[in-house]
């Protein structure tokens, strides 16, 4: 890895903060974003709807975050709530915190200075497609040198459409500390205007587009020193899973089993409690919902297989706030 960031993201210790779905300035046929967080003025958590500074803490704690990545929108109102939230995660976590920021704006000096002192350590540049490869004597050379007087960390973060050979030389002189390119993907929210584009899914692959992780970028570009390719499949496997087995290990009653995937698994029972009381079931091996007993799953096959339960089902579920389920399987 070649950012702390990126090390902590791999880990699964990087929470992420989207701040606002709109973009003022930019309109991206592969932006990824779906309907619930394009042109929304929402904030979001990871998976959990942000409608209080507390819900921003509370997420970080439940997945034991290391550090925070921001990304969203692009107007003036996002500013003034990512340098709150900067305040605020500093605060509570201390200076340990490393946050990184992705935009697809310059944004200027004085936000540069406002996002330092708010506790921002790096920023990540995304510039317009159209600029790729013109991109010297512009703003976007000009706040890569500001970001850095700033007192912050300037990087380049762009999909992996083409190679670019600027990229590199912004590496080589100096003004770029790293440049992280992600494995172009296709979306729910960008896949009618990629194909338009031109662009296909690879064969096989939920997300990835063809082309991709084409020799050019992999030879002119990931292999310079200061470029990291985050691959589709990485994201999923490490990154992903890695956040779960975190948020699980942290939530999971002492009846859950934790996978390797980071789901839990627990047993579900429609007895009445006074039936686990009578069998003498340990307090701690199950609990007590509005309609119904959650108890350890192998426990409940036990209690089927005897006759002492005439069913129920195992429940397989993320460890997310939203505690979305995975798969349900009968036992009877």
């Amino acid at each position: 890895m070649i950012s702390k960031g990126c090390e902590q993201c791999a880990k699964g210790g990087k929470m992420v903060l989207f701040v606002y779905g709109y973009c003022d300035q930019r309109d991206c046929f592969y932006c990824p974003l779906g309907e619930n967080r394009k042109n929304v003025t929402d904030v979001y958590a990871n998976e959990r709807k942000v409608e209080s500074d507390s819900d921003v803490i509370e997420e970080a704690k439940r997945m034991s975050a290391l550090g925070t990545s921001i990304t969203g929108g692009e107007p003036q109102e996002a500013m003034a709530k990512t340098t709150r939230y900067l305040e605020l995660l500093k605060d509570e976590f201390g200076e340990d915190h490393h946050t990184h920021l992705y935009t697809g704006i310059t944004g200027g000096r004085e936000n540069m200075r406002r996002l330092s002192e708010a506790g921002l350590d790096e920023i990540r540049f995304h510039p317009p497609l159209e600029m790729w490869g013109d991109m010297h004597g512009t703003e976007w050379e000009e706040i890569l040198h500001i970001a850095r007087e700033e007192g912050l960390t300037p990087a380049f973060e762009i999909p992996g459409i083409r190679a670019e050979p600027e990229f590199l030389e912004f590496l080589d002189e100096g003004a770029a500390e790293f440049c992280n390119i992600n494995e172009f993907e296709m979306s729910d929210g960008n896949y009618r205007r990629m194909q338009e584009e031109g662009f296909e899914l690879q064969e096989g692959h939920m997300s990835a587009v063809e082309g991709s992780k084409d020799d050019a970028i992999l030879e002119e570009m990931a292999s310079h020193e200061k470029v990291y390719f985050c691959t589709s499949v990485f994201k999923d496997a490490a990154q992903h899973r890695n956040r779960l087995k975190r948020m699980a290990k942290n939530i999971r009653r002492e009846f859950d089993e934790v996978t390797d995937d980071g789901t839990l698994v627990y047993g579900k029972a429609f007895a009445e409690p006074e039936r686990f009381e009578a069998l003498g079931v340990p307090e701690e091996f199950y609990t007590v919902k509005s309609d119904h007993v959650e108890v350890a799953w192998w426990l409940l096959e036990e209690m089927v297989e005897d006759g002492d339960l005439d069913e129920g089902e195992i429940v397989e579920q993320y460890p997310t706030v939203d505690g979305t389920v995975v798969e349900r399987t009968p036992v009877a």
